[in-house]
């Protein structure tokens, strides 16, 4: 599944300047991911402005080959009492004598709000407004009906993790973008934190990143860590005051250049300001603002409750490889940070559910040193039962409070790990919904952290927030260790355990927090309403906040003509930011207690609620759109939500489950079926994360760390055997020997894989699988299955389980896994004969000898592919690869994985490698000739 990316591609006609216009085909181009819009820009004559300053540098030229002048981008924010205003600007110009696409990308950091866009091309500035869906909808329908140029955009309600706009434009336009987008600014382990990615994607005649920060509380410290790269160290320049600061990155065009002579920018990565505010004995901070009250609340020297926390990890076979390895190194982070007063255990689950331990355990040296043990131990395979996991995990907490085993004021959770959907046992998220609810008690919160894309986020997000708990989607790549754990310590923390806040009577109305659980953990609670403002001096009396474990005296005074007068000082300051905050933070309430409805009526009555604030406050929710128009209107697009998404977590959705496997086979193997027929036993669900060789014969090699598929075909004779893998430490050899189609096609003949052959030297058992038969043999006797069957072979630790007509899975000490698929063709036809693949997970536990074809790529290569470029083949671009110290002109391609799909397949790009791997193989592909099936190279 692609990473979540907001696509608003903007094609105008215009006599003015001429721009090609493509509308008919915008709702299938486009697809803008739209979480919500917080609107804060100044209004005239009903519609939003942008700036118009035009100052460039006149510096160093920064012109590419392609004729693109990024003239600036700069990136203003301004937060005012943690509320961030944050603008994107890129002034771009084609200097070139064509049209060319000029793109607009930016990454919106999550929990922001996008509220306005603009664009200006050539003077015509586009702009932007909020309304009503239905009424947007009727705009844009009759714009069309008149013979308007108007162009879609849809939009949904999923995470936003990028804007996209793209513009094609002829030579010597000049285009000005500009977002704006607003975020609270979370405080996370005693400091607040502002990420503003910065990745302008060339080198800008003008680069500035501007913040400033006015909080009437004080500042106590700025800090801004060189997150960029050493290049950009003291860059930054930092003034502090005692309620006022500002930080500026200007680097020049020498300094942005990654290297004296290089014409691409080293600026690409994130922005980051931490920052606190002065504290005293309070335990929080009250301001009045504007006929609105926000309560920060984050007291501090409280010691921490003991916790009872269980520890839920997915190990099905999608979790092979990096999210494996990186959730094993969080863990065993987090198991160190324990405290001797907490209890925990760890479950690990794929189609069954194994426990650590069957009750909680005390968290000591030896104990959390042994769950680390076990943790390591862990090889992903099989399916994925969420159902039987969770409701595992909540019985060992209400057996644990049944039996007095926790402390009174101890808090307890639950932490799901996971990469996907269920695939075995209760397959209808609705009813896994339902019974987790109905067995979880009260004073258990369920925490959920989904890893990667293919995840159903939004059910993990329902499943924590109906049982006191909070959702995260974090990325299965480099950064999923530190994503784990940081997410981790924000609410794994207890201090206050069932806090209530007791506000004087009459005063306050319309109250609402951002989230919090059975608990305070530590980071922030954001407490807002309207307020009474002739009775205001009322609520600058004592506030009193009651937990089960203390009771706190707030005294928050709140100097409302201070605060008026400090903020009509300063020119950046956003006077509406208590009104902005509480609608923020309702908005999202409303959102979540929608999602919670127990029935249509109480559905509709939420939704209402959110239409009417959002029109009020001008913050695009699903149930808004927001419409972006030329000056005299004849330019129309809709920012629109899809009428017919199809959500696979909404009430009433089906999932058709296949049966579980033969009884036969032994627990710790067993392998099972996903829908849509996806892989067995230990293959992921994506056609990127693996090594394959299918066809006649294509190889696909797949690179995870640098996120790249290379492939290759080998070209050899009928009867030559190929070592595949070669592992002499291990004692592995996998072979395949070649045969030719029934004659040449286009006077080539093509060549398969016939036999796949598997020497397991270490337990005297070989493998043969032949497009008859599979045969499974020892020094005495062998044993045979053929592809009219569907069973297992089990075997000193190896699992040979074969599905009819399909594929074998072999498994050997459920550490290392392979796939063989079987492609049978009409036994009359002219050509082609039936074949075999093999498909091998990048992360099989190879020793550091391993080589062959495929095996050589366990350690994989560094690999640097530039210069991107047309090529011969219309449609395939050409580019320079560097690998091993080859310089390669590789060719982008697209071959096929048939693990989901054995008739079509799925395609996978990749770039491809000619003259049968030359330089990305080590030596020959001749080198890698066997004399038989089950012999290892002479060069391994």
């Amino acid at each position: 599944m692609k990473p979540l990316t907001c696509f608003l591609v903007l094609l105008f006609a215009s006599e003015t300047w001429g721009l090609d216009l493509i509308t008919e085909d915008l709702d299938e181009l486009v697809d803008l991911e739209i979480d919500g819009f917080f609107s804060r820009s100044t209004r005239r004559n009903g519609r939003y402005q942008r700036s118009t300053s035009n100052n460039d540098d006149s510096g160093e030229s920064v012109g590419g080959d392609d004729s693109i002048l990024l003239h600036s981008y700069k990136i203003q924010s301004t937060i005012t009492s943690r509320l961030a205003n944050t603008m994107v600007q890129s002034k771009v110009e084609n200097k070139a004598g064509h049209s060319q696409n000029l793109v607009f990308d930016v990454q919106i950091p999550k929990g922001a709000f996008i509220h306005n866009f603009t664009m200006n091309v050539n003077g015509i500035t586009f702009t932007s407004s909020v309304k009503e869906k239905s009424a947007a909808r009727s705009q844009y329908a009759q714009a069309r009906a008149r013979g308007k140029a108007a162009g879609i955009l849809r939009s949904n309600a999923l995470d936003m993790e990028n804007f996209k706009a793209e513009l094609n434009v002829p030579g010597g336009t000049k285009v000005q973008f500009e977002i704006h987008y607003q975020e609270p600014i979370r405080r996370r382990l005693s400091t607040y934190e502002l990420i503003i990615p910065v990745q302008p994607g060339r080198l800008a005649k003008h680069l500035e990143v501007d913040i400033r920060i006015i909080e009437p509380q004080g500042i106590h410290f700025i800090h801004v860590p060189n997150s960029l790269g050493d290049q950009f160290e003291n860059i930054a320049t930092i003034s502090k005051g005692e309620k006022k600061a500002h930080v500026s990155f200007k680097p020049t065009v020498v300094q942005q250049r990654k290297c004296p002579t290089c014409s691409s920018t080293a600026v690409d990565g994130n922005f980051v300001v931490t920052y606190d505010v002065n504290r005293d004995s309070k335990a929080g901070e009250l301001e009045i603002f504007n006929g609105y009250f926000i309560h920060y609340f984050a007291p501090e020297n409280l010691d921490p409750l003991p916790k009872n926390i269980l520890f839920v990890i997915d190990v099905s076979g999608s979790m092979w490889g990096l999210k494996m390895k990186q959730t094993v190194e969080a863990m065993k982070t987090i198991l160190g940070d324990l405290r001797s007063d907490d209890q925990f255990s760890v479950l690990d689950f794929n189609h069954n559910v194994r426990c650590w331990r069957d009750s909680l355990v005390q968290a000591s040296r030896s104990q959390t040193d042994a769950a680390k043990k076990y943790i390591e131990g862990i090889h992903p395979n099989g399916g994925t039962n969420i159902n039987d996991a969770l409701l595992r995990a909540i019985f060992i907490l209400n057996e644990a409070k049944n039996l007095g085993m926790l402390d009174a004021n101890s808090v307890s959770m639950i932490v799901l790990v996971s990469d996907g959907d269920p695939t075995v046992g209760e397959l209808k998220l609705p009813t896994i919904q339902k019974n987790v609810k109905k067995r979880i008690q009260d004073d258990i919160s369920l925490f959920c952290l989904g890893i990667g894309f293919d995840v159903d986020y939004d059910f993990l997000k329902r499943l924590a927030h109906e049982n006191h708990g909070a959702a995260q989607r974090i990325f299965g790549n480099q950064e999923t260790s530190s994503q784990m754990k940081k997410f981790y310590n924000q609410v794994s923390t207890p201090l206050l355990k069932n806090l209530e806040f007791n506000y004087p009577q009459g005063l306050v109305s319309d109250i609402t927090h951002n989230t919090f659980h059975n608990y305070f953990g530590g980071s922030e609670i954001v407490v807002a309403g309207k307020v009474d403002t002739e009775n205001v001096q009322h609520l600058q009396s004592v506030i009193t906040a009651t937990a089960s474990n203390a009771q706190l005296v707030l005294e928050t005074l709140a100097d409302v003509e201070g605060l008026d007068e400090f903020l009509s000082q300063d020119v950046h300051a956003d006077p509406k930011f208590t009104e902005r905050l509480w609608a923020y933070i309702t908005i999202n309430q409303l959102m979540a207690e929608r999602n919670q409805a127990p029935t249509a009526a109480l559905k509709r009555n939420i939704t209402k609620r959110i239409l009417q604030m959002s029109l009020d406050h001008h913050i695009v929710t699903p149930y808004m759109a927001m419409l972006i128009e030329s000056p005299n209107g004849d330019e129309l697009m809709l920012a629109d939500s899809p009428q017919d998404r199809k959500r696979t977590c909404c009430p009433g959705a089906l999932a058709v489950g296949q049966p579980k496997p033969e009884s036969t086979i032994p627990s710790w193997a067993k392998p099972t079926s996903k829908t849509k027929d996806a892989l067995s036993l230990v293959m992921g669900p994506t056609a990127s994360a693996i090594h394959a060789v299918d066809n006649d014969p294509h190889f696909i090699i797949n690179l995870p760390r640098q996120h790249k598929n290379i492939c290759f075909n080998i070209d050899s004779e009928p009867g030559a055997i190929l070592n595949l893998i070669s592992d002499a430490k291990s004692g592995i050899v996998v072979n395949g020997q070649l045969v030719g189609a029934k004659k040449p096609l286009n006077n080539k003949l093509n060549t398969y894989f016939g036999k796949i052959g598997f020497n397991f030297e270490s337990k005297g058992l070989k493998l043969e699988v032949s497009t008859e038969a599979i045969t499974l043999k020892d020094s005495s006797s062998s044993t045979s299955l053929s592809w009219s069957d569907t069973g297992s072979l089990i075997r000193r630790r190896l699992l040979v389980s074969v599905k009819k007509d399909s594929k074998v899975n072999i498994t050997v000490d459920g550490d290392l896994s392979f796939l063989v698929l079987l492609h049978r063709v009409w036994k009359k036809h002219p050509v082609n004969v039936n074949f075999l693949g093999i498909y091998v997970p990048p992360a099989n536990n190879f020793s550091s000898n391993v080589h062959g074809l495929i095996g050589q790529f366990a350690l994989e290569p560094d690999v640097q592919i530039y210069n991107e470029r047309p090529g011969q083949d219309p449609g395939k671009s050409e580019a320079t690869m560097v690998v091993k110290g080859h310089k390669l002109t590789v060719t982008r391609g697209l071959q096929k994985d048939f693990r989901l799909d054995r008739v079509f397949g799925t395609g996978v790009h990749c770039w491809f490698v000619h003259n049968n791997g030359k330089g990305f193989l080590d030596g020959h592909y001749r080198d890698y000739l066997v004399p038989t099936l089950y012999s290892y190279p002479k060069h391994p």
